[in-house]
């Protein structure tokens, strides 16, 4: 483990959250703890406005479904107020410097999150900002989907520590993500990819330095029909991300034994679940009888981001 220090919910005021590799052990279990907490409250109508009288400044630069919606709804239970700004809307789609924007938004909102292509981008965004800035989606890294996967796999299967996770197709930002995440909590992570769909390689030495402290696994195998063999949760994505629309046939031809069927499933545990970041193309990533069927969580982790959004929010603002 990174650090002994217990976890307060203080503690993590005023911090970005650009990805989990700078984030102890501590603090990720503390967000979940948090998350799920603050569900409950939702659930039972309990109000829970901690944030009341603060706002949110919302940058995308790429279309978004469940990013806006969660982020947007949150920050309202929350109390607080929320502001949709397309790059469109903003001076930096005419070429003003993200630094600029960054001081500017920073006199007028208690945080940024932002939805962006180009992670290095964002860490500019961050570093010239003087308020907390929420990563809602990279090039890189999706650090609020990997954390609503794990309260997820959470709540359907009990503890995390030593559950064995496998990724199957493109090892994308959300394949990065959960490495990291995975490695920091305990988890066990196979990613099977086809060659040269593996990922950053510096992602994977910072996972497989992270899993060295937790006692994970973290592992790429080739073959998914051996890579899902005890796995307790079974994951995929897109085989193409936004802005790599032109590799659409190379990339359906590469992936084309990658796809999570029942009779991929069936090589799993019997406990085991099925999970994808959505939208999904159904009978393309995933057939259709998966992703429709008893074994997959999908919806239970599109409305998870509502509730560890809010955490992370409640934790970094107030």
């Amino acid at each position: 483990m990174e650090t002994e220090e217990v976890w307060t919910e203080g503690s993590l005021k005023g911090r970005d959250v650009l990805s989990w590799v700078d984030f102890a052990s501590e603090d990720i279990e503390g967000l979940l703890e948090s998350a799920g907490l603050l569900k409950e409250k939702q659930k039972h109508g309990i109000p829970h406005q901690t944030l009341a009288g603060r706002s949110l400044g919302m940058i995308f630069e790429n279309a978004s479904t469940r990013t806006r919606v969660s982020f947007e709804v949150g920050m309202t239970q929350l109390g607080g107020h929320a502001l949709f700004l397309s790059s469109a809307d903003l001076q930096i789609g005419r070429g003003e410097p993200i630094e600029d924007t960054a001081r500017v938004l920073s006199r007028y909102v208690d945080a940024i999150m932002i939805r962006a292509n180009d992670h290095e981008m964002v860490t500019r965004l961050a570093e010239m900002s003087d308020i907390p800035v929420i990563n809602a989606l990279t090039d890189d890294y999706h650090p609020c989907q990997a954390l609503a996967d794990m309260l997820t796999i959470q709540e359907h299967l009990g503890s995390l520590k030593g559950r064995k996770v496998v990724y199957v197709g493109d090892g994308n930002n959300v394949a990065h993500s959960l490495m990291i995440i995975a490695a920091k909590l305990g988890v066990d992570i196979t990613l099977s990819t086809p060659k040269g769909y593996e990922g950053d390689q510096a992602v994977w030495e910072k996972a497989k330095d992270v899993a060295e402290d937790t006692g994970s696994k973290v592992e790429h195998v080739i073959d998914p029909h051996e890579a899902v063999q005890h796995a307790d949760v079974v994951y995929t994505d897109v085989w193409v991300s936004m802005g790599a629309e032109k590799e659409q046939d190379i990339r359906n031809q590469a992936f084309e034994h990658y796809q999570v069927t029942d009779a991929l499933m069936d090589q799993a545990t019997d406990e085991a679940i099925f999970m994808h970041c959505l939208p999904a193309h159904r009978d393309e990533e995933v057939s259709a009888d998966v992703i429709d069927g008893a074994r997959s969580v999908v919806f239970d982790q599109a409305e998870n981001r509502l509730h560890v959004q809010k955490a992370i929010l409640q934790a970094v603002v107030r």
